[in-house]
């Protein structure tokens, strides 16, 4: 079921939580929102959910306008982070309570709702678990009820908020190749909200960065990572190593460093800064397009090599991570001068300070 998003705006009194907010999501997709706290990520997904309104804007689910739909209607799963099971109800009851409080009218026989709740238990690795309550599960297993009683009114598309947020590191990993491996199966539209980077990269086809209730990047996992729009989309997937440069018509100087200036960087010449993965800083020997730094320190983590470092001209300090095969036969020390070029990096204009 597509999903389409055209000027959402949103305000909590003085407070912008959304501002011009334009989406479109395939389907069959899964989607990632992903931003720090505060970004607009949760209300985003209340929106869709029928659970907040817009101040402006459209939501359309399906070709269909939602502005005069009411969440009931809306056939909408929806999973919290905090799995929001009943305690007082056994695992099967849990699944089967959003079909037994349909209408009369539209409400399946108990013994259809059962069924439906054991074939969900099935799809969802429980099968052992219907007659067990909520307080005798792991928390990993809890989101899979929550999960599979989202599943059960047979919603147009799904929405999770943090799902995996309230879990420790290992159930996390384990629980994401699931949901994964799930969605591949069920093929449901489906929208996540998650602040960790790794988790929208593994799991979404598209990532919906936001910042202060706006949309920096839309893409792939694979077109956020490599190819960033914004400075802040740099920093905030993954590691970045930020220094100033001055950009002229065909040539970025940092560092004593001569750069060539990026074919599809269309700002303005003068002042600037160049952002680049830690792995794309690479060794090399001295040359025009190579600068030196400084080690501090060195760290080895079975094939990689972490090396803390200044720059020697700015004295900005920098952590690098290169794989022990980069290297050639000797590792770096402290206290040593290196040369490195950047493999790739990415070009915008000074920051104006606030």
């Amino acid at each position: 079921m597509r999903v389409e998003l055209r000027g959402i705006e949103k305000r909590f009194q003085e407070f912008t939580a959304l501002s011009g907010i334009g989406l479109d999501i395939e389907a069959g997709h899964l989607c990632a929102l992903l931003g720090p706290s505060g970004s607009g990520k949760t209300t985003l997904l209340r929106i869709i959910a029928g659970l907040e309104h817009a101040d402006a804007g459209s939501l359309r689910i399906g070709g269909t306008d939602m502005s005069a739909v009411d969440v009931r209607d809306r056939q909408v799963g929806f999973v919290f982070q905090h799995y929001a099971l009943f305690r007082h109800m056994s695992v099967l009851d849990n699944i089967g309570f959003g079909l037994k409080v349909r209408p009369r009218q539209t409400r399946p026989e108990a013994e259809a709702i059962r069924a439906r709740a054991r074939e969900l238990l099935a799809l969802v690795q429980l099968e052992k678990f219907g007659d067990r309550y909520p307080d005798q599960l792991s928390g990993g297993q809890r989101q899979r009820v929550a999960l599979a009683r989202a599943l059960a009114i047979e919603p147009r598309i799904l929405l999770l908020d943090e799902p995996f947020g309230a879990l420790d590191a290992r159930v996390r990993k384990d629980l994401r190749r699931w949901l994964r491996e799930l969605h591949q199966t069920l093929k449901l539209t489906t929208v996540f909200v998650t602040h960790d980077q790794e988790e929208a990269l593994e799991l979404a086809d598209q990532v919906v960065v936001m910042d202060h209730g706006r949309v920096e990047q839309i893409g792939s996992p694979a077109e956020v990572y490599e190819r960033p729009a914004t400075p802040f989309v740099y920093e905030f997937l993954g590691q970045a190593v930020r220094l100033p440069c001055r950009i002229g018509p065909d040539r970025v100087d940092v560092e004593g460093a001569v750069l060539p200036r990026p074919a599809g960087y269309a700002g303005p010449d003068g002042a600037g800064e160049i952002f680049v993965r830690p792995h794309d800083l690479v060794p090399q020997e001295a040359r025009s397009d190579a600068f030196p730094i400084a080690i501090r320190s060195v760290n080895v983590v079975g094939p990689l090599v972490r090396v803390e470092a200044v720059t020697q001209h700015g004295a900005i300090p920098i952590d690098l991570e290169w794989h022990r095969r980069q290297l050639a036969a000797r590792l770096p020390a402290a206290g040593e001068t290196l040369q490195v070029g950047a493999s790739h990096f990415g070009l915008f204009p000074a920051r104006q300070a606030a």
